[in-house]
């Protein structure tokens, strides 16, 4: 299927659902750009330097590897949009992955994290907002992609 142009309108399902994978791409890219301003914004240069070496390495390390992880996310789904949509086994194993990663970062968010625990501010409510939506969409999306796609 060729990929869609930004002045066409999605006639079908399908359609629909290769925008939405399109979406999910440039989605995580957009996750990134809030990761970034994570250390700023939460302070952490101030917060971390309370913890031993090891301990400010290892969450550092474990930042990396999730920034890592997000950019293999978004550029898998851009190189194996096709696949996705084709329901090629392996495409569809990934897009389960993404699809249960975003979950479980939602279920976190609502059951062991608590409003007191975020930063205060208009900015910072917003911004919780809008990422849980991108999170929700981006699970829905991947899951909707192995269940219509993965089971032909």
């Amino acid at each position: 299927m060729p990929m869609l142009i930004a002045t066409q309108i999605p006639q079908s399902s399908q359609d629909w659902l290769s925008l939405a994978l399109w979406l999910a791409a440039a989605g995580h890219f957009c996750v990134l750009i809030a990761s970034f301003q994570v250390p700023h914004q939460l302070k952490w240069k101030t917060d971390l330097a309370s913890l031993r070496p090891l301990n400010r390495k290892l969450l550092w390390v474990y930042g990396g590897v999730t920034v890592y992880t997000i950019v293999a996310f978004g550029t898998m789904t851009l190189l194996l949009h096709d696949e996705m949509l084709r329901g090629d086994r392996a495409a569809i194993a990934i897009a389960i992955f993404i699809a249960v990663y975003w979950l479980i970062r939602i279920v976190v968010d609502f059951t062991y994290f608590s409003a007191s625990d975020w930063p205060k501010g208009k900015q910072f409510v917003i911004g919780h907002i809008l990422l849980t939506a991108l999170f929700t969409f981006l699970s829905v999306t991947y899951f909707t992609v192995a269940l219509r796609m993965g089971f032909k």
